[in-house]
Protein backbone atom coordinates (compact mmCIF):
# COMPACT_ATOMS: atom_id res chain seq x y z
CA UNK A 1 0.00 0.00 0.00
CA UNK A 2 2.84 2.37 0.88
CA UNK A 3 4.38 1.89 -2.58
CA UNK A 4 1.04 2.71 -4.19
CA UNK A 5 0.62 5.89 -2.16
CA UNK A 6 4.18 7.08 -2.81
CA UNK A 7 3.83 6.76 -6.60
CA UNK A 8 2.56 10.35 -6.59
CA UNK A 9 4.25 13.38 -5.15
CA UNK A 10 2.17 15.44 -2.76
CA UNK A 11 1.80 18.12 -5.46
CA UNK A 12 0.58 15.54 -7.98
CA UNK A 13 -1.88 14.18 -5.42
CA UNK A 14 -3.16 17.70 -4.66
CA UNK A 15 -3.50 18.62 -8.33
CA UNK A 16 -5.22 15.32 -9.13
CA UNK A 17 -7.68 15.71 -6.25
CA UNK A 18 -8.50 19.28 -7.28
CA UNK A 19 -9.15 18.10 -10.84
CA UNK A 20 -11.26 15.11 -9.71
CA UNK A 21 -13.36 17.22 -7.36
CA UNK A 22 -13.85 19.83 -10.08
CA UNK A 23 -15.10 17.09 -12.42
CA UNK A 24 -17.42 15.83 -9.67
CA UNK A 25 -18.86 19.34 -9.26
CA UNK A 26 -19.42 19.54 -13.02
CA UNK A 27 -21.20 16.16 -12.85
CA UNK A 28 -23.48 17.43 -10.07
CA UNK A 29 -24.18 20.66 -11.98
CA UNK A 30 -25.32 18.49 -14.91
CA UNK A 31 -27.66 16.66 -12.52
CA UNK A 32 -29.10 19.96 -11.23
CA UNK A 33 -29.52 21.20 -14.81
CA UNK A 34 -31.31 17.90 -15.51
CA UNK A 35 -28.94 17.09 -18.36
CA UNK A 36 -28.34 13.84 -16.46
CA UNK A 37 -31.13 12.09 -14.56
CA UNK A 38 -31.08 12.45 -10.78
CA UNK A 39 -31.96 8.77 -10.43
CA UNK A 40 -28.30 7.88 -11.01
CA UNK A 41 -27.07 9.52 -7.79
CA UNK A 42 -27.70 9.19 -4.06
CA UNK A 43 -28.21 5.43 -4.44
CA UNK A 44 -31.33 6.11 -6.49
CA UNK A 45 -33.20 7.25 -3.36
CA UNK A 46 -34.17 10.77 -4.48
CA UNK A 47 -37.91 11.04 -5.10
CA UNK A 48 -38.41 14.54 -6.52
CA UNK A 49 -36.71 17.43 -8.30
CA UNK A 50 -36.96 19.52 -5.12
CA UNK A 51 -35.24 16.82 -3.06
CA UNK A 52 -32.58 16.49 -5.77
CA UNK A 53 -31.85 20.22 -5.69
CA UNK A 54 -31.30 20.16 -1.93
CA UNK A 55 -29.09 17.06 -2.04
CA UNK A 56 -27.09 18.34 -5.00
CA UNK A 57 -26.60 21.74 -3.35
CA UNK A 58 -25.17 19.94 -0.33
CA UNK A 59 -22.91 17.82 -2.53
CA UNK A 60 -21.65 20.77 -4.59
CA UNK A 61 -20.99 22.77 -1.41
CA UNK A 62 -19.03 19.94 0.23
CA UNK A 63 -16.95 19.36 -2.90
CA UNK A 64 -16.26 23.09 -3.25
CA UNK A 65 -15.16 23.19 0.42
CA UNK A 66 -12.81 20.25 -0.19
CA UNK A 67 -11.31 22.03 -3.21
CA UNK A 68 -10.81 25.16 -1.09
CA UNK A 69 -9.00 23.16 1.62
CA UNK A 70 -6.76 21.51 -0.99
CA UNK A 71 -6.01 24.86 -2.66
CA UNK A 72 -5.04 26.23 0.76
CA UNK A 73 -2.89 23.17 1.54
CA UNK A 74 -1.11 23.51 -1.82
CA UNK A 75 -0.56 27.22 -1.13
CA UNK A 76 -2.33 28.07 -4.40
CA UNK A 77 -4.25 30.44 -2.14
CA UNK A 78 -1.94 32.19 0.30
CA UNK A 79 -3.18 31.83 3.84
CA UNK A 80 -2.25 31.87 7.50
CA UNK A 81 -4.25 28.79 8.47
CA UNK A 82 -2.13 26.47 10.62
CA UNK A 83 -1.06 23.41 8.61
CA UNK A 84 -2.39 21.18 11.40
CA UNK A 85 -5.93 22.46 10.75
CA UNK A 86 -5.68 21.70 7.04
CA UNK A 87 -4.12 18.31 7.79
CA UNK A 88 -6.95 17.45 10.17
CA UNK A 89 -9.53 18.39 7.54
CA UNK A 90 -7.79 16.26 4.91
CA UNK A 91 -7.71 13.33 7.37
CA UNK A 92 -11.46 13.82 7.60
CA UNK A 93 -11.60 13.61 3.78
CA UNK A 94 -9.69 10.30 3.92
CA UNK A 95 -12.29 8.91 6.31
CA UNK A 96 -15.25 10.26 4.30
CA UNK A 97 -13.90 8.89 1.02
CA UNK A 98 -13.15 5.50 2.61
CA UNK A 99 -16.68 5.29 4.07
CA UNK A 100 -18.16 6.48 0.78
CA UNK A 101 -16.26 3.71 -1.02
CA UNK A 102 -17.89 1.16 1.25
CA UNK A 103 -21.29 2.76 0.70
CA UNK A 104 -20.81 2.73 -3.08
CA UNK A 105 -20.20 -1.02 -2.93
CA UNK A 106 -23.85 -1.31 -1.86
CA UNK A 107 -25.22 1.21 -4.38
CA UNK A 108 -28.28 0.26 -6.35
CA UNK A 109 -27.15 2.06 -9.50
CA UNK A 110 -24.45 0.68 -11.78
CA UNK A 111 -22.89 4.12 -12.22
CA UNK A 112 -22.30 4.55 -8.51
CA UNK A 113 -20.97 1.03 -8.17
CA UNK A 114 -18.68 0.89 -11.21
CA UNK A 115 -17.59 4.53 -11.51
CA UNK A 116 -17.80 6.08 -8.08
CA UNK A 117 -16.50 3.13 -6.04
CA UNK A 118 -13.05 3.30 -7.69
CA UNK A 119 -13.20 7.12 -7.74
CA UNK A 120 -13.80 7.40 -4.00
CA UNK A 121 -11.17 4.72 -3.29
CA UNK A 122 -8.58 6.59 -5.38
CA UNK A 123 -9.62 9.85 -3.69
CA UNK A 124 -9.08 8.28 -0.26
CA UNK A 125 -5.59 7.14 -1.33
CA UNK A 126 -4.70 10.53 -2.81
CA UNK A 127 -5.84 12.35 0.33
CA UNK A 128 -3.88 9.86 2.41
CA UNK A 129 -0.82 10.65 0.29
CA UNK A 130 -1.34 14.35 0.93
CA UNK A 131 -1.55 14.02 4.73
CA UNK A 132 1.37 11.61 5.00
CA UNK A 133 3.80 14.10 3.45
CA UNK A 134 6.51 15.30 5.78
CA UNK A 135 6.03 18.86 7.05
CA UNK A 136 7.46 21.61 4.89
CA UNK A 137 8.13 19.41 1.85
CA UNK A 138 5.41 20.72 -0.47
Amino acid sequence: MNMLINRFSQKQALDTMIALLSAVILFHVLIVAQVLPYTIVWAGKINSVEEMRVMEAVSISINAFMILVLLLRANYIKNKIPPTVLTALIWLFVIVFALNTIGNLYAKTALEFYLFTPLTFISALLCLRIVLEKKGSL
